[in-house]
């Protein structure tokens, strides 16, 4: 092993070590909820240690809040859209029902293309939801957006890969 990766091992045993106790309470006061604390604090490390960058003991509480936020985001975007489509679902007669491995499928796909959406600027999100949901063309979207219809035709290429990389990987 390496000094570089001994330094950096003993700074991340050390930041989990100084820091676990104060990020479960951080994160314990903004969920309510002591599981989901415990959870999220170790998808925190995780996600630091699993990092390709070298961490320092004297920005460790900004970085594990920053990143502990993000998760928690993350969690309850997706508690929001599962509880959006479980209501839908409440509506559906029971024949037309699907599976618990199809809802499952469908949680998935509809987590994948959240994070999807959160991912793109503003203006590409809005030109592809107008032109899926709302069923504008790209002239009304131009109008609606204030901007060109060159504009409009790039954010819906940039929507559209992200739409094929959700469905077939990078």
């Amino acid at each position: 092993m390496t000094d570089a990766v001994r330094s950096s091992n003993a700074n991340l045993a050390m930041i989990y070590t100084g820091h676990h106790r104060w990020l479960l309470g951080w994160l314990r006061r903004r969920t309510d909820n002591a599981e989901l604390a415990a959870d999220l604090a170790q998808d925190t490390f995780l996600r630091m240690m699993t990092s390709q960058r070298d961490f320092y003991l004297d920005e460790a509480r900004a970085l594990l809040a920053t990143i502990a936020r993000g998760l928690m985001i993350d969690h309850f975007r997706r508690c929001a859209l599962e509880a959006a489509f479980l209501d839908m679902l409440a509506q559906l007669p029971p024949e037309h029902v699907p599976s618990p491995e199809a809802r499952l499928l469908v949680l998935e796909t509809l987590n994948e293309v959240d994070a999807m959406l959160a991912a793109l600027p503003v203006k590409v999100r809005s030109a592809f939801l107008m032109s899926q949901l709302d069923g504008l063309g790209y002239a009304d979207i131009a109008a609606r957006l204030g901007v060109s219809l060159s504009s409009v035709q790039q954010y819906m290429k940039r929507a559209y890969t992200a739409c094929y990389r959700i469905q077939y990987g990078d």
